[in-house]
């Protein structure tokens, strides 16, 4: 099965709209034709240079795509501070990240609102990229399989297979996000065969055409090893994607 691989860089909350400009251009300026090709690319930068990126991506023609990092569950209402989908969908956003442990650990987010938060994504006509891994103390207790099937499950139910197909799904281990730890390549490959399997049992073909990715402490020294396995189909870049060059070189992890 042939899956183009997927590099999101995740800006969380860093750079203004005038710097997500200047880093959108120097990110376009280190990669080429044959870059693109190869591989997809987006970046999600906060709420409040969404605006400003969908500008110069549309005006300078930039084969980037644009990714928000979170959306609320309801179309519209007395919910301030608040995105909606339809929000999203207005500035060309193309993946919204759903239920990053982020979001599960500091603002409780659980298995059935990330699913209602897929559910509005997609009913939006945009991609949820959805987050699942396990912590420190899971990790110990031997609780990973067990962890990423009840995340993944919960977060796809009452979907339909043609819907599974075309979302995505990141596999981050917290105890590896912003730590300099990262996962092992066979490691990473058993726990998203793993999801893929989850994602088999339930919508068939849907798990053989969803795209995983891997999160957690990606640069450009290892992302090589993680692109030769066979269940890994790009990275959710945290902190190395605030710097252009470095980014570029993690997408150009062919080289």
């Amino acid at each position: 099965m042939s899956r183009k691989p997927l590099m999101v860089g995740n800006w969380k909350m860093h750079a203004n709209h005038l710097e997500t400009i200047q880093m959108v251009q120097k990110l376009s300026y280190r990669l080429d034709g044959p870059d693109y090709d190869r591989v997809d690319l987006a970046v999600a930068p906060p709420f409040t240079a969404l605006r400003s990126a969908q500008t110069v991506i549309e005006a300078d023609q930039i084969p980037i795509a644009l990714a928000a990092q979170n959306v609320h569950q309801e179309p519209e209402g007395a919910f301030t501070g608040e995105i909606s989908a339809t929000m999203l969908a207005k500035l060309s956003v193309s993946y919204v990240i759903v239920g990053h442990s982020e979001r599960r650990s500091q603002f409780l987010e659980d298995e059935a609102l990330i699913n209602r938060k897929a559910k509005a994504v997609l009913a939006a006509e945009m991609t949820p990229v959805i987050c699942v891994g396990e912590t420190l103390e899971q990790r110990e207790a031997g609780q990973t399989d067990e962890v990423l099937i009840r995340q993944v499950a919960g977060a796809l139910s009452g979907l339909t297979p043609d819907q599974v197909a075309g979302l995505v799904i990141a596999y981050e281990p917290v105890w590896a996000i912003g730590t300099a730890h990262s996962a092992e390549p066979d490691d990473v490959q058993q726990r998203i065969e793993r999801c893929r399997a989850v994602v088999i049992d339930s919508f068939a073909d849907g798990g053989e055409h969803i795209r995983i990715l891997y999160g957690g402490s990606v640069n450009p020294g290892n992302i090589g090893g993680y692109m030769a396995k066979r269940d890994i189909d790009g990275a959710l870049v945290g902190g190395a994607s605030l710097d252009p060059d470095t980014f570029a070189m993690i997408v150009r992890y062919w080289t």
